[in-house]
């Protein structure tokens, strides 16, 4: 099967070069999103038959195979495709890419939107980070706006608008960025492009289809975090200077959880939260879950992740036991147990069922004399049971603070 995609944007009266208007022209089968139709249905042959890309695309593409189907015996069926933009820029040539991997694809691509927006800016975009947000959840935009990416290009859609993306920035603390929105590019009549401040794009709203470029508008950016939180920078729980995993403490356990290759991590017992908040920042390509069973702390670390411009991570109240386990988020392959509240060996074996092959467990097990539980007998004990692979400990003292053992297993 053939599929020629070709790229429009959203002028309702196309301007095709000739090779393209005469593949329209021969043309029997086309698809394409609604809008699209709209736009080119005067170019149609009158007998055509068209085919509508909406969700789910599954039933779309067997709408395709059934098309495919009805040729065979009379040559190679050939289906024309209206996409926006550029086809191959987070575009549907990538879907049909992915879900046909057999077909044959011709591309005729316009400018993407983003590029466009560029365009009426005199912009140069050459140095532009591109993020797509059309049905995709943070993550990409999150990870640009910590390792602070001066120029970011963001493709939208009906949940991160520019108002939301503005509430986010100026939510975490990124404000130093000026936000420029591109509504209905290429459409002669609605086309309008609006350069705002954060604070003004986040209580507007805009109309649909758009895009967005933030740019680092010359003020001082927001500075990167130390290489090491100082924990004086943390809200603490009721105020508790002990109830925190002490900052060189911190750095020599993400060391252990071997953060650099891993790319899922559970922090079990989060309480301020200061683990996963530096993880984030530190490594920021993370998928990162913090797990709690004390209501207060909910806010301490959503205060924290505001204070230190740690945006995305996913946050877990409950009781970490009786949680079910995950089936739609990817599995964890670096878990820190930073409280057990007393039943480290069922966290351990619950963390082990979920844990990915040749993943990490990491626990700090303090040596105090009024610890009436001996946590490390507890995890050597669990480590055996569960078929774990014990490292070597590694012991240290901060200041006059109890002794700290470092405890790392592997799957």
């Amino acid at each position: 099967m053939k599929f020629i995609v070709i790229g429009i944007t959203d002028n309702p009266q196309p301007w095709f070069p000739p090779e393209v208007l005469d593949i329209i022209r021969q043309g029997k089968v086309f698809s394409g999103g609604k809008r699209h139709h709209e736009i080119v249905a005067p170019l149609l042959p009158a007998d055509s038959r068209w085919i509508d890309i909406t969700v789910p695309l599954d039933h779309v593409f067997e709408q395709y195979e059934d098309t495919l189907s009805l040729w065979r015996g009379q040559g190679e069926a050939t289906l024309i495709v209206f996409a926006s933009g550029d086809p191959l820029f987070f575009g549907f040539a990538n879907t049909i890419r992915r879900k046909m991997p057999e077909a044959r694809i011709t591309v005729y691509p316009s400018f993407n939107s983003l590029q466009m927006l560029a365009h009426r800016l005199l912009l140069p975009y050459h140095d532009m980070r591109i993020v797509s947000l059309t049905g995709r959840p943070w993550p990409g935009f999150d990870r640009a706006l910590i390792e602070r990416t001066p120029k970011i290009g963001v493709l939208t859609d009906r949940e991160h608008t520019p108002a939301a993306i503005a509430s986010r920035m100026l939510d975490y603390g990124y404000s130093a960025y000026t936000i420029h929105v591109g509504e209905h590019l290429g459409n002669p009549t609605k086309e309008q492009v609006t350069t705002l401040t954060l604070e003004e794009a986040a209580s507007r709203s805009f109309s649909m289809p758009n895009c967005v470029i933030v740019e680092a508008n010359g003020q001082k950016p927001k500075a990167k975090n130390p290489f090491g939180l100082p924990d004086t920078s943390f809200a603490l729980l009721d105020g508790r200077e002990k109830m925190i995993t002490k900052m060189p403490i911190r750095l020599l356990t993400l060391q252990a959880l071997d953060l650099p290759r891993r790319h899922v991590l559970w922090d079990i017992g989060f309480c301020t939260g200061s683990v996963s908040i530096e993880a984030r920042l530190l490594f920021p390509h993370l998928e990162s879950h913090a797990f709690e069973i004390r209501p207060e702390c909910e806010a301490i670390i959503q205060e924290n992740a505001r204070r230190h411009g740690a945006p995305g991570i996913h946050i877990h109240m409950g009781d970490f036991l009786a949680a079910p386990l995950p089936t739609e988020e990817r599995l964890p392959d670096a878990v820190f147990i930073g409280g057990h509240g007393g039943h480290l060996k069922e966290i351990m074996a619950k963390a082990k069922d979920c844990l990915t092959d040749n993943g990490i467990i990491v626990m700090n097990s303090v040596v105090a004399p009024k610890v009436t539980t001996d946590s490390q007998r507890l995890w050597n004990e669990a480590c055996r049971e569960l078929n774990l692979t014990m490292e070597p400990p590694l012991h240290i003292q901060l200041n006059d603070n109890n002794p700290i053992t470092i405890l790392k297993c592997r799957k």
